[in-house]
């Protein structure tokens, strides 16, 4: 394979259609804790159109893909109104469409703990699935009935935001998917107390043959954020090291991209996309202290893809101090030098139905794939 390229993935076959009856649904809005008042939800009001499945069977016929192979762009995002996840899909990576009418695909409701996901990350594997993790964290839960306190957790203990768990999910088709709940306190008892497990993103680790989840730590309610990792199953329903950390430095929203033999980690600190290299994927990182991202106001969730069929690499992130918040976008063909092309609709990127989606990533589908999930969702978007 050649290293400068994206990585090898495998043909899988087209998506299939869910049966009928048995796509997720969105719930009841949810009733109030006793003696308490609750706001009804900004809840899906369209079918998401995936389906859950206990298990999955590998598409027969498969084969190891090269870039020349790919034909368009899957965005994963979320919004704090729904606290769940979305798809959106582009031919040329530039616009992009959102698959389901911008309603989720994937509902927190009936994912999560907590009732709400958020921080979706997607990546392919060398077996040719998607890879899907989100952070288990509704962070108005009490407002709308799903817990009686402000937190998961005391917040004087536990911090703003605490939470236990991440959401795993594996497909090969984008519609059938299998789904696992992510406990540190049940898996890794010795890390139960801790107070975030937030932002995990998936990759898989050449060097030891296995899917790699990556995420940020934090212990008590004022200590610093960390980035660890661990490694997943071959179903991807459980992890199976303990976690550790990839380096002293702190830091939140960690994204590898590997390049020929260097590792590129984008992270924030301070709400600044930051910037670290190494030669190994999880150690060994050196970091630089300069602000990679254009903006003046707070960012956070860097993602990096390639515009296949170029050198060029785009750097996402949210610019979350926006109001209401966006994307904005970076290019480089060096990992040094950084060409600001915009924010969504105010420059090169554009969308077609939404608005304002928060910590996204993108990854690569085929043209057959790209097909697929247009008439699954019934989108109508050129394909050529």
């Amino acid at each position: 394979m050649n290293r400068t390229a994206l990585p090898a993935l495998v043909v899988c076959a087209a998506l299939a259609t869910a049966p009928e009856g048995l796509s997720q649904t969105p719930l009841s809005p949810p009733q109030a804790a006793p003696g308490r008042a609750v706001q009804a939800p900004s809840a899906p009001t369209r079918p998401t159109r995936i389906v859950l499945v206990p298990s999955l069977e590998k598409p027969k016929g498969a084969r190891r893909l090269t870039e020349k192979d790919f034909g368009g762009y899957l965005l994963v995002y979320f919004k704090d109104q729904t606290q769940s996840a979305y798809f959106a899909i582009s031919r040329d990576g530039y616009t992009f469409t959102d698959v389901n009418e911008g309603q989720p695909v994937f509902d927190g409701t009936l994912l999560a703990e907590q009732k709400g996901v958020r921080d979706p990350h997607i990546a392919r594997g060398p077996d040719g699935a998607f890879y899907l993790v989100m952070t288990d964290l509704h962070i108005f839960g009490q407002r709308l009935g799903y817990r009686a306190t402000q937190w998961e957790r005391p917040q004087e203990q536990y911090g703003w935001g605490n939470n236990r768990a991440i959401v795993m999910m594996k497909s090969w088709d984008l519609v059938h998917w299998t789904h696992s709940n992510i406990r540190m306190d049940k898996v890794f008892p010795e890390m139960g107390d801790i107070s975030a497990f937030w932002a995990p993103e998936v990759m898989y680790d050449e060097q030891a043959g296995r899917m790699m989840v990556y995420f940020t730590v934090r212990y008590g309610p004022q200590d610093d954020c960390h980035l660890y990792y661990a490694y997943a199953d071959d179903t991807f329903t459980k992890l199976e090291s303990k976690p550790v950390r990839i380096a002293e430095t702190t830091g939140i929203d960690g994204d590898i991209t590997q390049v020929g033999d260097t590792c590129h980690l984008y992270y924030v600190d301070g709400a600044k996309v930051k910037h670290a290299v190494s030669s190994h994927i999880n150690h060994g990182y050196e970091f630089e202290d300069r602000r990679i991202d254009p903006e003046s106001v707070n960012t956070e969730a860097p993602n990096v893809f390639k515009r296949f069929g170029t050198n060029t690499y785009v750097l996402m992130y949210d610019v979350y101090g926006l109001r209401p918040s966006n994307m904005g976008f970076s290019e480089t063909t060096d990992f040094v030098t950084f060409k600001n092309i915009g924010r969504f609709n105010e420059g090169e990127m554009q969308t077609t139905n939404f608005a304002s989606p928060k910590h996204g990533a993108v990854t690569y589908l085929t043209a057959d794939e790209l097909k697929a999930a247009a008439t699954h969702w019934n989108v109508n978007i050129k394909l050529n």
